[in-house]
């Protein structure tokens, strides 16, 4: 019987075996899925983004070097003219002046408002679901027929009018002088949308811990105090919150402008908005209202911008 004997010769000391081969990686790893699934979800939003947003900013900013006539076809290209003429427009002061004082007017009014009112309603009493109920209702309104309505009550012989003469005061014609036509469409624009601020402080306000407000009392704490230095840093992120949007909207606000005054008189309510529009439909010049439609858009980003960096400083997040 033969046995074969296979002799067996170890690698020699410092040679290197051959790499072994790399497992196989399937391509729909779990991973994978994951991230197709995520843009699955987002593309709908990016879809609406790119053509409600980067499109209509983009041909802006083509119409604003051009000069476009709607009505008879003709566009031609002029470069920085329309720019040119921001510095030379004799109307632009008064619009910005108008923009400064409605859109202060409004944020003042709305967050100060807001947050009385938030405080207010922050307590157990019995109604309190009413007055709730009462703020916010104005909200869901349509703007277009709550202005309709202030429209009517703001005239000489309206209701406001009617309401003071009860108590022997002769009130103006609200909406036909330029010192009470920007104090009535800021009020009427104030009374309809505080409840939303409403309804986020309320909301920031019952997420206080009440334990903080007890221990500061059991110290000697005044209401006063208490609001100042434990309710308004622990809620200062929703003020953030509230003055960016706030502020957004105010610039953006056009139908209260268009439905109750015109933009008038004279020049006293036409915020920079309303302006844009008057340039574009009305005075048939597309170019400068493009010019002045990215101006709005660079004052909203920058008021945003600005409020965004100033959180750092003014703005309390709990750990």
């Amino acid at each position: 019987m033969t046995v074969t004997t296979v002799e067996t010769r170890e690698a020699p000391a410092g040679a290197s075996r051959p790499p072994a081969a790399p497992p196989r990686r399937r391509f729909w790893s779990a991973s994978r899925r994951d991230a197709l699934a995520g843009y699955l979800f987002i593309t709908p939003q990016l879809i609406g983004v790119v053509l409600f947003v980067l499109v209509p900013v983009g041909l802006a900013v083509w119409y604003s070097l051009n000069d476009w006539n709607i009505f008879s076809g003709r566009l031609e290209f002029v470069g920085g003219d329309n720019y040119a003429d921001l510095l030379t427009d004799p109307q632009l002061p008064s619009v910005l002046l108008a923009t400064v004082v409605f859109s202060g007017g409004i944020v003042v009014l709305n967050i100060a408002l807001g947050l009385g009112i938030a405080v207010m309603l922050n307590r157990r009493f019995r109604g309190v679901t009413f007055f709730r109920t009462l703020f916010f209702s104005p909200v869901v309104v349509s703007v277009v027929a709550w202005t309709l309505v202030w429209g009517f009550l703001l005239q000489d012989n309206g209701g406001i009018n009617g309401a003071l003469s009860v108590i022997g005061i002769d009130g103006p014609n609200w909406l036909q002088s330029g010192d009470t036509a920007m104090i009535a469409v800021i009020v009427s624009q104030v009374v309809r949308s505080v409840g939303i601020n409403m309804v986020l402080f309320l909301s920031a306000l019952q997420g206080v811990p009440s334990e903080l407000h007890e221990a500061a009392r059991i110290d000697g704490a005044g209401s006063a105090t208490i609001f100042f230095r434990i309710t308004l840093p622990l809620i200062s992120p929703t003020v953030l919150l509230t003055a960016i949007i706030t502020i957004v909207g105010a610039l953006q606000a056009f139908a209260q402008i268009a439905v109750l005054t015109g933009g008038g008189p004279g020049l006293s309510t036409t915020v920079l908005v309303y302006y844009v529009f008057q340039q574009a439909f009305e005075f048939n010049n597309i170019g400068y209202g493009s010019t002045l439609a990215l101006m709005l858009l660079t004052f909203v980003m920058l008021l945003t911008l600005l409020q965004w960096q100033l959180r750092k400083k003014w703005v309390f997040y709990e750990d």
